[in-house]
């Protein structure tokens, strides 16, 4: 699976990868320099970091999966019990 960034979402990042060398490194980089390190970036890292993402989104969801039966379970024959709690059993 290919990682894509939007066209928007690139260029900021060109940016700030920019801006970061101009605040950081002794030289700047350039726009096509500093986009290129970004597909190396987004090539070599970018799978590892998806990838955790995507296992701790399924560690939530199987939290989530395993405490559903406690917001939706129903109690089972729970008609008679209903009249013997109040003391007011049906009698024949």
């Amino acid at each position: 699976m290919t990682i894509e960034l939007d066209k928007q979402v690139r260029t900021t990042a060109i940016a700030s990868i920019q801006r970061y060398f101009d605040q950081n490194m002794e030289e700047s980089i350039g726009n096509v320099a500093a986009g290129g390190l970004l597909t190396f970036f987004i090539e070599e890292i970018g799978p590892a970091i998806y990838n955790r993402a995507v296992a701790d989104v399924q560690e939530r969801l199987q939290l989530r999966l395993s405490e559903i039966d406690l917001e939706v379970h129903e109690e089972e024959f729970a008609y008679w019990r209903k009249y013997d709690q109040a003391g007011k059993g049906r009698r024949s």
